[in-house]
């Protein structure tokens, strides 16, 4: 199968790029560390960096970019979800800052679930990006099993108190509310016992801790809450249906790939080989180096092809629970993938970090071959991405 544009898309696709090319420092993508595909690199590695960032996202929701493909009364520009996934894939590519969890996962759910007041509450101040969110899900006996939950939310007047902890909570401490899910019926079904709400990080009782990554950044955290007070109202949607909003926002998170990443990275590899042949050095002629880049070559495409797919899906107004599942494995695998084929590439040289002149690729091999690890795990295990796709894509049947 083969996607076109048409001449609306090709033209916004070179809208989005000019704007990359003229919003963004020209080194930004070689400064950004970001390993395609991977979790553990949300950092700005100085201050200068963050501050462009920031700077930059705000030019984002100014130009209504921020949500490009929700309805204009909300704050976005209408734009098609084939629009929505160009403007990924671009902004991927040029490694921009992306626009974070508010915008596609909490936004997007809240439109589609949430009550008017929700809408009106949260909606506009995510539309211009004055608020980030993270995810409240995982907790230390609940990761793919989120029904499992042991976070309680308890109805007490005109507000809901919280007790539980949550872990793996990335940005948690650059973000500025939870997107959290709680357990408000401890009697109901397993399936109809849980509620979403958003959650003030500056409400008492909310406490942060750091974990460091794999990587040796602070992405991660755990966080406790001891009886947080928080108004009824940030109650999203209805009482004790939070599990099947979970599912839809997590069809959304599975759709953050950073696809373009992955075509990024692999034109640097494919560099590097070309100058090591200027250089004297035969590492493209090495047959096994040839197949291996034949076979990345071949995965990004088609990792491309289902990333199309399932905005075509989105355009038909369809859920794609499958393609999303789909689409995050064959993504998260490739980032294995890639660091795995990188390393091998590199050879001793892989194992150099950035502080030396020799280093590869700015030190992203190693950082890759860390990082490449929690995007199997975040948003749904690789498992659990098979067994949604043998269960509702082929009708096999459970266990």
């Amino acid at each position: 199968m083969e996607f076109g544009f048409s001449q609306k898309e090709i033209e916004f696709q070179e809208a989005v790029e000019e704007f990359l090319k003229k919003e963004l420092p020209p080194d930004w993508p070689e400064k950004s560390r970001h390993w395609p595909g991977g979790y553990g690199t949300i950092e700005m590695p100085n201050r200068e960096m963050a501050d462009t960032a920031r700077e930059f996202r705000r030019k984002l929701a100014q130009k209504g970019w921020f949500t490009i493909a929700w309805p204009e009364q909300y704050g976005g520009k209408a734009h098609s979800h084939i629009e929505q996934a160009i403007f990924d894939e671009r902004m991927s590519y040029f490694r921009a800052p992306s626009v974070g969890i508010a915008t596609r996962i909490a936004g997007p759910t809240i439109l589609r679930f949430g009550t008017e007041e929700n809408k009106q509450d949260w909606i506009p101040r995510i539309a211009n990006a004055e608020i980030e969110m993270w995810l409240a899900y995982s907790e230390p006996d609940a990761g793919s099993d989120l029904a499992g939950i042991q976070t309680t939310a308890v109805l007490e007047g005109e507000e809901y108190v919280i007790n539980g902890q949550k872990v793996w909570s990335t940005i948690a401490h650059l973000a500025d509310y939870a997107w959290l899910i709680a357990k408000t019926d401890p009697d109901g079904h397993r399936h109809h016992r849980v509620s979403l709400f958003v959650v003030d990080n500056k409400s008492p009782g909310v406490t942060i801790k750091p974990l460091i990554n794999i990587v040796g950044v602070h992405s991660f955290n755990e966080v406790f809450f001891d009886n947080v007070r928080v108004p009824a109202k940030n109650l999203i949607g209805d009482k004790n249906a939070g599990f099947y909003y979970l599912m839809t926002a997590l069809d959304f998170e599975r759709l953050l790939v950073g696809i373009g990443g992955f075509r990024r990275f692999f034109e640097e590899l494919v560099e590097y080989v070309k100058q090591m042949e200027r250089e004297g050095k035969p590492l493209g002629k090495n047959h096994s180096v040839r197949v291996k880049l034949a076979e990345i070559a071949v995965k990004i495409e088609i990792a491309y092809l289902f990333f199309w797919r399932t905005a075509e899906k989105l355009d038909k107004g369809q859920v794609p629970d499958v393609e999303s599942s789909v689409l995050k494995l064959t993504t998260t695998e490739l980032s294995r993938h890639l660091a795995n084929v990188t390393m091998e590439i590199f050879g001793p040289y892989s194992q150099l970090v950035t502080e030396s002149e020799w280093t590869p690729l700015r030190g992203m091999a190693p950082r890759g071959y860390l990082d490449c690890v929690s995007a199997t795990i975040g948003a749904g295990t690789s498992e659990i991405q098979r067994s949604i796709i043998a269960t509702r894509g082929l009708g096999l049947p459970r266990k």
